[in-house]
C-alpha cells in the first residue's frame, strides 16, 4: 500500500475540530465533520463547510464520498459522488449533502458526515476517429444487457 503525504491548513472555523482521520486500520476512507449546523429539509441540499484546506500532490484527486450509516438511516448522501477535489484547488472543502429522507436532519457541528479517499488520476488523450470499433453489445445503451 502507498502512503501519499496530503499538507492539511486548519482555518479559522475548523480550529478545534479534528482532522479528517481513518477510523480503523482497514478504512479506505478518511471520516470528515461537519465544520457548521444547519438542518437539512427533505429534498435539500447544501454545501457544507469542514473547516479545512488541503495541497494535494500534483497526480493525485481527492474524493469526497458519503457515509453509508447516514445514507441508509437518514438518506442523506452527497450529491456529486463521488465529489472531486482536484490537485490544485486551495479553498476550503466543502462536502455538498442532500437530504433524500422524509424528516428533516439535523448536521451538527463535529459529527462525521462525509468521507475522503485519495485516488490517482489517470489523463487521457482524446483521439478522433471516422468509426468506432465494433463490439458485441454495441450502441446498447441503459439497461442494454438485462437487469
Amino acid at each position: 500500500m502507498t502512503t501519499i503525504r496530503i499538507a492539511v491548513k486548519r482555518l479559522p472555523n475548523g480550529l478545534d475540530l479534528p482532522l479528517p482521520a481513518y477510523a480503523t486500520s482497514g478504512a479506505a476512507g478518511m471520516d470528515v465533520v461537519a465544520a457548521e449546523s444547519l438542518t437539512l429539509q427533505p429534498g435539500g441540499r447544501a454545501a457544507i463547510a469542514t473547516g479545512f484546506a488541503l495541497a494535494i500532490p500534483e497526480g493525485y484527486e481527492v474524493q469526497v464520498r458519503p457515509r453509508s450509516g447516514l445514507a441508509l438511516k437518514h438518506g442523506i448522501t452527497c450529491l456529486n459522488t463521488p465529489g472531486t477535489i482536484d490537485h490544485d484547488y486551495r479553498g476550503e472543502v466543502k462536502v455538498i449533502l442532500t437530504n433524500l429522507g422524509d424528516e428533516p436532519f439535523a448536521v451538527v457541528r463535529g459529527e462525521r458526515i462525509a468521507q475522503l479517499v485519495p485516488a490517482v488520476v489517470q489523463r487521457a488523450a482524446l483521439v478522433e476517429v471516422a468509426e468506432l470499433d465494433d463490439t458485441v453489445r454495441g450502441l446498447g445503451g441503459f439497461g442494454s444487457t438485462g437487469r
